[in-house]
C-alpha cells in the first residue's frame, strides 16, 4: 500500500490523469493520507537533521495538495499551514533565508496567529539584515505568546525546536538534568561487563576480535575490561580498550574500517577507532562523564565519589582558562583581544575598545602547533549536558543560541558548574593556582639538576642574524617575538644565529648548524684551509669545523644528543633561569617529551583576525585575505582528518547518476568513472554533498570565505545545480 502511494505521488506531481481504482470518496481519503504521510516523513528526517530531505518531503506534499485543489479535493488548511511553517524551519537551517521568509508569509496567510511562523519570519528577516521588520515580527510573536516574550526579544529560543504537528505549543524547555551519579551504571540494562587479564583473555587469531576467555582459576590482575550485550545471540566477550585521549576529536565514535570488513587493523595499538559497538557505547558515556570504568564492578567501593575539578580538567585537556573580550570573540571573523595594558577596564582591540568587564567571556586556550580557542558559555537552566552533534561535524549554525555543549571542554565545565555551582571567575582563579603550583614544581625540578649549559670554556648567546650582518649584537625582546633593535626584526628560528666566545680569544664567533653527514664522526676536526689561515675552498657545506669554538660546540651537541640549533636554543633558554617558561611566550617546559604550556604562554596580543579552522592569527587585512584565499585553508573548510573515516565510497565526482554500464557489469573505468557505481554510492554522494554544503555555509557565515570566492577546486561542484 505504501509503495503504491509513492507511485501515485509521481503521477500527481506531473498532473497525470491516470484513473484511481476506487470511488471518489476513497480517492479523496487516499490523497489526504498521502499528504499526511509525506508530512510525517518530512518531520522524521527533520528530527535527524537531514534538512534537504525534509524540504523534498514537504515540497512533494505541497505539490500533491496543489493538485488536489485542482480536483476540488480540500486538504485541511491546518495541514498546509504546518507544511509551510516546517519547510521554512528547514530552509532556515541550511541558510536559505529568502525561501524561509516566503514560506512563513504563506503560513501566516493561512493563520496569522501561527507564532512559530512568526518567530521564523523574524529569524529570516534578522538574517537578511531587515532588523526593523524583524523587531516588529518579534513584538507580534511576544503578544501572541506572552510566556516566551523574554526569549523572542533577542531571537534566542530553544535550539531543540521541532516541526509543527509533533508537539503542542512552543518546544518544551527542559530544566537542568539530574546530577550525574557515577555510582550507577547507565548500561546495566543492556550490557554486562567482566574483568580479565592477559592470562585468561588470550588472543587466538590474527583479527583484533579473535580472543578467547579461559575461566580456570588463577591470580587475575583484572587489568582489562570486557563487555558484551546481554540479549545478543553473540555471547563472546569483547575487549573494551581505554578511551583514546590523544586527539581533540569530539564527534561520534566509529568502528575501524578494516575491522568492519573483517580485516586486520592497520594501526594496532594506536588506532583511535573502536573495534566493536560495545566499545563505542562505553567510550561515548566515558567522554561525557556519565560513566567510570572503575565503578562498573564495584559501584559502592571507596572510589565511588568521583568529582570533576578544575585541576582534573586541565590535567586531561591541558591549556588554560582565561577571560577574553566577548564582542571581539563573537565578531565575524573572530578577533582575539584581552584587557588593555594601559586601561584594564577596556579590551585590547586596536580600534574599538569595548568595556571588558561587561563583555568578557570565559575561553579555554590550548596552544600546540596552532592555537585553539574554545568559548565556555554561561550555564543556564536551558543548557543540556550533552555535545551538539551539529557542532562536531560541520559547525552549529545556531552558535550561542544552541543549548548543547559545543566542545568537550565546555561540557566538562558545565558538569563542573552543575555539580559544584562554581562561577567562571572561580574557574579562572583555580586555573591560575593550578598553573602556579605546576610552574613552581617545574622550577624546583629544574633547579635540582641545574648546571652550567654548554662547553665549560665557552660563553654562548643567540642574536638577530640581520643585525649581526651589520656587526650589531641584538638579542630577543622580552616576548621573544622581535629583536631589541629599533628595526624590530622578527625573531624566528631562521633569523637568529648562535655566537660563542672562548676564554682564550674573547671574541664572538658564529657557529654553523651541526653537520648532517651520516655517520657522525667520532670527533670533529678543524678544516685544513682554516688551519692554514685561508678561506675554506669547499663548495657547499663543509663538514669540518671552521674554528676551535665551533668544534667544541659541535662536540658538546653530539655528546648531549642535541640534533639541531632549535633544540640548542630551547635548552639554552631553559638554562638561563629555572622556570623560564613563566616569562617567555613562545616556548614551553618539556615533561616526558611532551610540551607543558604555562598560562603566560597564551598572553600574546593579537590585533588582527583569527581563523578558528586553521588556528592562525593574521595581523593585517592583506595577510587575512591571503590566508582565506589560500588552497590549504579552503581544503580545511571542507576536509578534516576525521571526515575521511566517515565515508565508505569514493569522493563525489559532481555527476549524481548511477552508471548503467556498472549495473550491466560492463564498466571498465573503475574509480575513474564519473558516475556512481550503485545506489548506495549515489546515496552517500548526496549525503556527502549536503554535509559539505553545511560546512561551506558555516564558513561563509563566519567570513572564512571571501564573499566573491567561488573557486574551491574539487569542491566547486557544490555550487552547481544538481539535476
Amino acid at each position: 500500500m505504501f509503495s503504491k502511494m509513492f507511485d501515485c505521488k509521481l503521477f500527481f506531481s506531473s498532473r497525470s490523469t491516470l484513473p484511481f481504482p476506487g470511488s471518489q470518496d476513497q480517492y479523496e481519503v487516499f490523497i489526504k493520507e498521502l499528504v499526511w504521510n509525506l508530512f510525517g516523513e518530512g518531520n522524521d528526517v527533520f528530527k535527524e537533521g537531514e534538512w534537504t530531505k525534509s524540504i523534498e518531503m514537504y515540497t512533494e506534499a505541497l505539490s500533491i495538495a496543489e493538485y488536489a485543489d485542482s480536483e476540488d479535493i480540500c486538504v485541511p488548511t491546518g495541514l498546509l499551514e504546518k507544511l509551510y511553517a516546517n519547510r521554512a524551519a528547514a530552509y532556515l537551517n541550511i541558510g536559505l533565508y529568502d525561501q524561509a521568509l516566503e514560506d512563513c508569509e504563506k503560513a501566516l496567510q493561512l493563520n496569522d496567529g501561527n507564532y512559530k511562523a512568526l518567530y521564523r519570519k523574524a529569524k529570516s528577516l534578522k538574517e537578511l539584515g531587515r532588523h526593523q521588520e524583524a523587531y516588529e515580527a518579534v513584538a507580534k510573536c511576544s503578544l501572541a505568546v506572552p510566556q516566551v516574550r523574554r526569549q523572542t526579544r533577542t531571537l534566542y529560543l530553544n535550539n531543540t525546536e521541532t516541526p509543527m504537528g509533533m508537539a503542542v505549543g512552543m518546544p518544551d524547555v527542559k530544566g537542568l538534568p539530574a546530577a550525574v551519579d557515577l555510582a550507577k551504571n547507565p548500561l546495566a540494562d543492556t550490557h554486562e561487563f567482566k574483568q580479565a587479564c592477559s592470562i585468561c583473555f588470550v588472543k587466538t587469531g590474527p583479527g583484533v576480535l579473535d580472543y578467547t576467555l579461559h575461566t580456570e582459576d588463577h591470580k587475575c590482575k583484572k587489568d582489562a575490561l570486557l563487555g558484551r550485550f546481554i540479549h545478543s545471540p553473540d555471547k563472546s566477550w569483547k575487549l573494551i580498550r581505554p578511551r583514546p585521549t590523544k586527539t581533540q576529536y569530539v564527534g561520534p565514535y566509529y568502528i575501524c574500517k578494516e575491522v568492519a570488513v573483517g580485516k586486520e587493523c592497520l594501526y594496532p595499538g594506536h588506532c583511535t577507532f573502536a573495534y566493536c559497538q560495545e566499545e563505542i557505547d562505553v567510550w561515548t558515556l566515558e567522554r561525557k562523564g556519565f560513566i567510570s570504568r572503575e565503578l562498573l564492578f564495584d559501584p559502592f567501593g571507596p572510589s565511588s565519589n568521583v568529582r570533576l575539578t578544575v585541576p582534573k580538567i586541565l590535567q586531561e585537556h591541558h591549556g588554560i582558562f582565561m577571560f577574553l573580550c566577548g564582542v571581539c570573540f563573537d565578531h565575524k571573523p573572530r578577533i582575539i583581544s584581552k584587557t588593555n595594558k594601559d586601561n584594564p577596564s577596556l579590551c585590547s582591540h586596536p580600534v574599538t575598545k569595548h568595556d571588558f568587564e561587561d563583555h568578557k567571556c570565559l575561553v579555554h586556550i590550548l596552544k600546540e602547533n596552532t592555537v585553539r580557542y574554545s568559548k565556555i558559555r554561561p550555564l543556564t537552566p536551558y543548557c543540556q549536558l550533552d555535545l551538539c552533534r551539529h557542532e562536531v561535524r560541520y559547525g552549529c549554525v545556531r552558535e550561542d543560541e544552541c543549548f548543547y555543549a559545543h566542545s568537550l571542554i565546555e561540557l566538562k565545565v558545565w558538569m563542573l558548574q552543575h555539580e559544584l555551582g562554581i562561577t567562571h571567575e572561580n574557574i579562572v582563579q583555580e586555573a591560575k593556582k593550578f598553573w602556579n603550583a605546576t610552574a613552581m614544581l617545574q622550577g624546583s625540578q629544574l633547579s635540582t639538576v641545574q648546571r652550567r649549559f654548554g662547553p665549560p670554556n665557552l660563553k654562548m648567546m643567540f642574536v638577530c642574524g640581520q643585525c649581526w650582518r651589520h656587526g650589531q649584537l641584538n638579542e630577543a625582546d622580552k616576548n621573544k617575538k622581535y629583536c631589541t633593535a629599533k628595526a624590530r626584526h622578527t625573531w624566528a628560528k631562521d633569523r637568529r644565529v648562535v655566537l660563542v666566545s672562548s676564554h682564550e680569544r674573547k671574541k664572538w664567533t658564529t657557529v654553523r648548524p651541526l653537520p648532517t653527514k651520516k655517520p657522525i664522526p667520532s670527533q670533529f676536526e678543524i678544516c685544513m684551509h682554516v688551519t692554514a689561515g685561508k678561506k675554506c675552498q669547499y663548495i657547499g657545506n663543509c663538514t669540518f669545523a671552521h674554528s676551535a669554538e665551533e668544534r667544541d660546540l659541535w662536540t658538546y651537541m653530539k655528546e648531549n644528543n642535541i640534533p639541531d640549533m632549535d633544540q640548542l636554543y630551547e635548552q639554552w633558554l631553559q638554562s638561563q633561569k629555572p622556570g623560564w617558561g613563566e616569562e617567555t611566550s613562545s616556548n614551553s617546559i618539556r615533561e616526558n617529551g611532551k610540551q607543558i604550556h604555562m598560562p603566560t604562554d597564551y598572553a600574546e596580543e593579537v590585533a588582527g583576525n583569527h581563523c578558528w579552522l586553521c588556528g592562525k592569527n593574521c595581523n593585517s587585512e592583506k595577510q587575512w585575505q591571503q590566508h582565506i584565499t589560500s588552497d590549504k585553508h579552503k581544503d580545511r573548510v571542507f576536509n578534516s582528518e576525521d571526515d575521511q573515516n566517515c565515508w565508505q565510497y569514493r569522493f563525489p565526482t559532481g555527476t549524481f547518476k548511477v552508471c548503467e554500464r556498472f549495473l550491466k557489469g560492463t564498466c571498465t573505468e573503475d574509480d575513474l568513472c564519473k558516475l556512481a557505481h550503485g545506489e548506495q554510492e549515489l546515496k552517500e554522494w548526496m549525503e556527502r554533498r549536503e554535509f559539505l554544503l553545511m560546512k561551506l555555509a558555516k564558513a561563509r557565515k563566519d567570513h572564512l570565505i571571501a564573499p566573491n570566492d567561488n573557486d574551491f577546486g574539487k569542491y566547486s561542484f557544490l555550487l552547481k545545480d544538481i539535476k
